[in-house]
Order: C-alpha cells, then structure tokens, then sequence
C-alpha cells in the first residue's frame, strides 16, 4: 500500500513555529512521524512513498491555492492513501489537514483522512461530518503509539475500501 503524508514545517523537520513562511515542497522519503509511524506500516505492508509539506504562513497566506497544489502532487503520486497528519494540537495544522483531506477526497482518485488532538475542537466541529479525523494526544501526550497504529488502521482500510472503516470510525475518530 502507497501512502502520502501531508506536514507543516515542524512536523517534516524544515522548521521550527517561528518558520511559517517553508514553501510548499516534498520528500520521496519518510520524515517526521512518518519514521516513528514504521513499526505499525510493517503490520498493514505500508509504505510511505512521499511526505508533502509547507509552512502554516504558506498555507494561511492562500489556503485554496495550497490546497489545489497539494491535490495536484497527490494526483501525480497516485498513492492508495493520503494521511493528512497527525497535527497533535497545532490549530493551523489541524485545519489544513482537515481541509486538503475533503479536498483530495473531493478532487482525486485517492483517499485522504485527517489525525489530530481534541484540543482543535473548532476544527473537529467543522470537519468530523466531511472527512475522517482520528484522534491523536496533543504534541508530548500519553499515547502516540496507539495513535500511530490507528492511523495506520484506518488508512489500510481506505485503501482497501474494507467494511472495518464504519468500525474504525467509531471507535478511534472524532
């Protein structure tokens, strides 16, 4: 199973919070959570083929300009699976996530999921009925391993289009 990651700047290792203007760009290799995320792709024979990624400044500056690029390298990549995440309790993060995941399901032939904290509450309202949102702890919460295998759940059953992501849903998203 091919799968696309999508990170702000902090999560893809470009920068820090104060580095909010990375232009959007990408990685044929796994970054950030994604490296941490291996252990539990190994169980589903996962692989991330790309991380994407820009910084909050980019993004917030031009949302639907971002977002029509990032559909346009997901549609290049053809992945099975596009996680948008996971944006802990990053506010800006959580809402791009959330938004370019409606918009590749939206817009392209691969499937796309949000992960994120209970602390994005304005985000999870908004989004929860439009696009799965798995919960993850906030940024050095208690845990981020049974996060990481959720995600990693949910994201074989997308691609497998199995009858596990009514369940899944249920039980480990907002």
């Amino acid at each position: 199973m091919k799968i696309v990651m999508i990170f702000d700047q902090i999560q893809s290792g470009l920068g820090t919070k104060d580095d909010r203007m990375v232009p959007l760009t990408g990685k044929k290799e796994a970054v950030g959570p994604a490296v941490m995320m291996q252990p539990f792709l190994k169980e589903i024979d996962g692989h991330v083929m790309a991380c994407l990624c820009c910084g909050n400044g980019t993004y917030l500056e031009n949302p639907e300009e971002v977002s029509r690029k990032l559909c346009a390298m997901v549609k290049k990549l053809k992945p099975d699976v596009v996680i948008c995440g996971p944006a802990f309790n990053y506010a800006d993060y959580a809402a791009m996530c959330a938004k370019v995941a409606v918009d590749i399901n939206k817009n392209g032939d691969s499937r796309a999921f949000a992960a994120m904290s209970q602390e994005n509450e304005d985000v999870i309202r908004e989004y929860k009925d439009k696009v799965m949102i798995v919960k993850t702890p906030k940024k050095g919460g208690m845990g981020l391993n049974d996060s990481l295998k959720h995600i990693c759940q949910v994201a074989e059953a997308m691609a497998k289009g199995s009858g596990d992501l009514e369940k899944l849903r249920q039980e480990v998203c907002f």
